[in-house]
């Protein structure tokens, strides 16, 4: 048997020789459970984000499995679902069992907690922007009755 045809498992403390030529892939996965995804679907190389399984959905034709993931880059981090199934294409999942492959909880939050600021600071800009609006335009629609400013809704 080749070297690249065989390998060496370990199940329950018991080691094994297998041929991965006939060998198959199993894994139980549950809501909860951590996956890594290989997604290819962008113009660039292929890149693996961690994950989690978030539901499962059983549709007949087409069973789904439901996975959020997290897509990091340098000052970013977006937080994506992923609907993997039978039709799905250039998306590989695998359940994640090593440890040093992980998300970094402080630095996820610390972006989300950025991008609320910058939205807080949209709003406030797109606010200042109508206040502007109604004074100084006023004039153009003087005979007409004004609309009152639109109060944003709350959280």
């Amino acid at each position: 048997m080749a070297e690249a045809e065989k390998q060496i498992i370990e199940v329950n403390g018991v080691k094994l020789e297998v041929d991965m030529r006939h060998a198959k892939r199993i894994e139980e996965l549950r809501v909860g459970s951590k996956v890594k995804v290989l997604d290819s679907r962008g113009y660039g190389s292929a890149e693996v984000n961690p994950g989690v399984v978030v539901g499962f959905e059983p549709f007949p034709s087409r069973p789904t499995i439901i996975i959020a993931f997290v897509r990091g880059s340098w000052n970013e981090a977006k937080l994506e679902l992923l609907h993997f199934n039978s039709g799905t294409e250039k998306v590989e999942i695998v359940a994640s069992t090593d440890e040093d492959f992980s998300v970094n909880r402080d630095e996820v939050l610390g972006w989300f907690t950025r991008e609320r600021e910058s939205l807080k600071n949209k709003m406030a800009e797109l606010d200042a922007k109508e206040a502007f609006f109604r004074d100084r335009f006023k004039t153009y629609w003087k005979d007409e009755e004004v609309l009152p400013v639109a109060e944003p809704e709350s959280a």
